[in-house]
């Protein structure tokens, strides 16, 4: 049995905060506003795998409320959320998704991001694909406001 689900996310860019995507933090001369680390690659995968077994999204089970998730590391709540799948009879086959922004080029980093998630969903980074693009300066994302992500995932009951 194969269930497949896709996530979505965005946060604002703002001076003063760290910009960290796939867990890898990149130079840039604004960051992710979040109550995490704002991760919004990471994030969205999350919210892919989340929907594919019906568990809902990435705020039902870690809320901004909560301060224990203040700062955290995305890459924590993946884990966490592959434990839940897990549980469930469920692993990932592969993992699909794009990052819009204008700026900063994310190409160098891409790989890095690659082999972040692979790790910690404990699968082969070749099912791992990310891809960037921009939005030719159209809408929040080309004006530089924020930085949004989607992913798609497919899940293999085991």
């Amino acid at each position: 049995m194969f269930r497949i689900g896709i996530g979505y996310d965005v946060h604002r860019l703002e001076e003063g905060y760290p910009l960290i995507i796939g867990g890898v933090k990149i130079p840039f001369e604004k960051g992710l506003k979040g109550h995490s680390d704002a991760d919004v690659l990471v994030h969205a995968i999350c919210d892919a795998i989340l929907g594919a077994v019906a568990l809902g999204d990435i705020g039902e089970h870690f809320p901004d409320s909560d301060e224990k998730y203040k700062g955290i590391s995305s890459l924590i709540l993946l884990k966490e959320v592959n434990e839940k799948i897990k549980n469930l009879g469920y692993q990932i086959e592969n993992v699909d998704s794009i990052i819009i922004a204008q700026r900063p080029k994310l190409f160098p980093y891409k790989f890095q991001m690659r082999k972040n998630i692979a790790k910690v969903l404990e699968i082969p980074v070749d099912r791992i694909s990310i891809k960037a693009t921009t939005t030719e300066r159209l809408g929040f994302e080309g004006r530089g406001e924020g930085i949004s992500a989607q992913s798609v995932v497919l899940l293999r009951k085991i």
